[in-house]
């Protein structure tokens, strides 16, 4: 069976077996439309790939390991990144590679290349993937263009397509993909065009930029802006563009470069051609029945048609359409450089400054009409900036991901998580205070003075008081709990704070950049710059949340102090349980499930967190109060280690959480004190009980309980 087919061939096939980008193209081709000469490699190519691979089988082990229904975002950026590195370290075939070379190098010769996803459903009338999966611009050579078309492959399996395809009830272990191979259009001005615009009926809009279009479809390139009437094309508004680079082939990639002096004072498009490509997209909605979403480019005189696809409404979608936000997490380079400029010197300053100004009105000196005010005030507060948290810091996270895939797609490493070491001991804040913490836990174990004022329960004055109330507001443990905890770490005989001897930063980094040629070493550094501030800021926002929070609960807190002497209609509103939060970073709404339950499960399948592997007694924590049984050594059970916890770490001798992911806050902690950790394990707090011997396998993300 033939799987690899010209536009020409692939006319008289289905979606199904092209996917709809490939087939809407040929129907374009056969049309007479300009569209750059391309091959597609069919839906076949693909099952071929992956069954004499025996990939099948291994991306369905990784989707196996939890319903991808109940994955968190984190969960889904794991399993995808795993799904993308076995693509990359998978070899072609050699049948199947020797036949791709000579027919590729047979039809194109040694010209730059785009290659395209072309999935099934993909860009149909009833659901538009537009984003979702990947496009590479600028392929030169064949041994580029194989690489190029597995990572189009593994796009399939992205956290974004994943969640798309629950989204729309598709089916996840049927889903393939076709990929289109285009001849690079290099034009010197780019856009796209809706023949009608999806916010204003009977409007068309126009956007374009200089360069290729890969700027504008990133976002990091601001398009000038048009808008006409459908009937007769006349312009009703231009919004130019703060005009300064473009995009450009250099070498086999894309590029920005300085816009000249008088591209920035110029519109990309002038008047006649903002008609011509309103012409082109109006004609495309006439063929194919429906408004279309239109790429093209100008190359010269020329105007090149690149790609057109449904203008699909997204109707019926509710307030639980993830989508959307799935796709906003995935920025480019300059973005999140942008971003954590914003995080570092607005939002993370903004959140303290919220947090230290709640902290001056205390609670217990309000009336209680007053508190019930300051209540509602403070979770206006708190609820404001944890949607800033949602939009801006959790898509900061993404810089982590960016960079995995910039090292495994370059080097090409065994394990797609190698890439986590050179991020480690980034200077995070809750790494800081819990060495803090530590000294003074030492210093008491050691120093015998110290230890009968603690032993006593005398009261503490001088430096040894102001340390203890540090630790009380950093953590948001009450002084006489850290005290009782401080206490029994100095009393257990043989405890050592749990340290490893931390990694050679910069030795690893100079390893790192010597594996690449010297002309990619400065894009090397950027991003992993970019790699260490995002991991680092990933633990530290949670911290400047977690203070705002704490400022919610105490006053949340006085209120249920005073309800208990006597009811108050005023507060006993403003706590109902339904809809009060609980202040211990868990969502509100949360129902736990009671820890007697007979549940006798001996192996569990988690996400691999944090390598290592380590038996011991286990440790559960349900909530805070919990804490204070922690004995050094322990394995810490728990849903998810928040940032009131962290202190608690270097105590333990592995970690098994109930979320899941490499990126979730108590994934990140674990890794810099080099512990075990397995993730994403369903209801651990009741599978697991107090005292049961467990093994933490961090490498295979596997839990054994050790029971009689």
């Amino acid at each position: 069976m033939k799987w690899i087919l010209s536009l020409t061939e692939a006319k008289t096939c289905g979606s199904q077996e092209v996917g709809g980008k490939a087939r809407a193209l040929a129907d374009l081709t056969a049309a007479g439309f300009p569209v750059p000469r391309a091959l597609c490699l069919t839906v076949a190519a693909y099952g071929r790939f992956v069954r004499q691979t025996g990939l099948r089988q291994r991306i369905a082990m990784e989707l196996g390991r939890k319903d991808p229904g109940e994955m968190r975002w984190e969960e889904l950026w794991d399993a995808s990144l795993r799904i993308r590195n076995l693509f990359l370290t998978t070899p072609w075939p050699p049948g199947m590679e020797r036949r791709f070379r000579q027919e590729v190098e047979a039809y194109f010769g040694a010209k730059a290349l785009v290659v395209r996803s072309s999935a099934p459903c993909e860009d149909s009338a009833a659901a538009s993937f537009a984003g979702l999966h990947e496009s590479i611009v600028n392929v030169r050579g064949t041994s580029a263009l194989l690489d190029a078309v597995r990572k189009v492959w593994a796009s399939l399996w992205s956290d974004r397509a994943l969640l798309y395809r629950q989204e729309l009830k598709l089916n996840v272990h049927g889903s393939a993909m076709a990929v289109l191979i285009q001849e690079l259009a290099c034009g010197e001005k780019s856009g796209v065009a809706f023949s009608q615009s999806p916010s204003k009926p009977g409007t068309l809009v126009i956007e374009s930029v200089w360069g290729l279009n890969q700027g504008l479809v990133d976002g990091d390139i601001e398009p000038d802006h048009w808008e006409l009437q459908r009937d007769d094309l006349t312009a009703l508004r231009h919004r130019p563009a703060q005009r300064e680079k473009l995009l450009q082939p250099i070498g086999g990639q894309v590029a920005a470069a300085p816009l000249d002096k008088w591209q920035m004072g110029t519109a990309p498009l002038n008047a006649q051609e903002v008609r011509q490509v309103a012409k082109l997209a109006l004609h495309l909605e006439d063929f194919f029945g429906n408004p279309q979403d239109v790429e093209w480019t100008w190359q010269g005189k020329h105007l090149w048609l690149l790609q057109s696809r449904p203008v699909t409404a997204r109707q019926n979608a509710g307030n639980d359409d993830q989508r959307g936000w799935y796709l906003s997490l995935h920025r480019s380079m300059e973005n999140l450089q942008n971003l954590r400029r914003r995080l570092e010197q607005e939002i993370l300053p903004g959140m303290e400054a919220a947090a230290a100004g709640l902290s001056c009105i205390p609670p217990e000196s309000l009336t209680d009409s007053q508190l019930a005010e300051e209540i509602i005030r403070r979770r206006g507060i708190l609820a404001d900036w944890e949607e800033v948290y949602r939009t801006e810091c959790i898509p900061m996270a993404h810089g982590v991901r960016l960079f995995g895939e910039f090292y495994n797609d370059t080097l090409h490493p065994a394990d797609p998580f190698e890439f986590v070491h050179l991020l480690e001991n980034a200077g995070m804040r809750a790494v800081q205070r819990n060495r803090r913490w530590l000294e003074l836990a030492m210093a008491i174990k050691t120093d015998s003075e110290i230890q009968t004022d603690f032993f006593k329960d005398a009261k503490l004055t001088g430096p040894l008081q102001e340390r203890l109330e540090e630790l009380a507001e950093e953590t948001g443990l009450e002084k006489n709990v850290l005290r009782g905890m401080l206490n029994r770490m100095a009393q257990t005989a043989g405890f050592k704070p749990a340290a490893r001897e931390p990694q050679n930063a910069k030795h690893l980094q100079k390893e790192y950049l010597a594996r690449f040629p010297q002309e990619d070493r400065e894009r090397a550094a950027e991003y992993l710059e970019l790699g260490r501030a995002s991991y680092r800021l990933r633990d530290d926002d949670n911290l400047s949340l977690d203070r705002i929070r704490r400022q919610v609960a105490a006053a949340e807190g006085e209120a249920r102090r005073r309800l208990a002497l006597a009811a108050t209609s005023e507060l006993q509103a403003l706590l109902n349980p339904e809809k009060t939060k609980a202040g211990d970073g868990r969502q509100s709404g949360t129902h736990w499930l009671s820890s007697t339950m007979e549940i006798r499960v001996r192996q569990l399948q988690g996400q691999p967190a944090g390598p290592g592997v380590v038996t011991a007694k286990a440790r559960v924590i349900r909530e805070a109060s919990d804490l204070t049984s922690f004995q050094p050594g322990e394995v810490l059970v728990c849903d998810a280690i928040d940032p009131a916890m962290t202190f608690i770490v270097p105590l333990a001798s592995g970690i098994v959480e109930r979320r899941g992911g490499m990126l979730i806050h108590g994934a990140i902690i674990a890794r810099e004190y080099g512990l075990p950790c397995v993730t994403g394990i369903a209801n651990a707090t009741d599978i697991i009980q107090n005292g049961e011997r467990v093994t933490v396998d961090g490498y295979l993300g596997l839990i054994v309980i050790h029971r009689d």
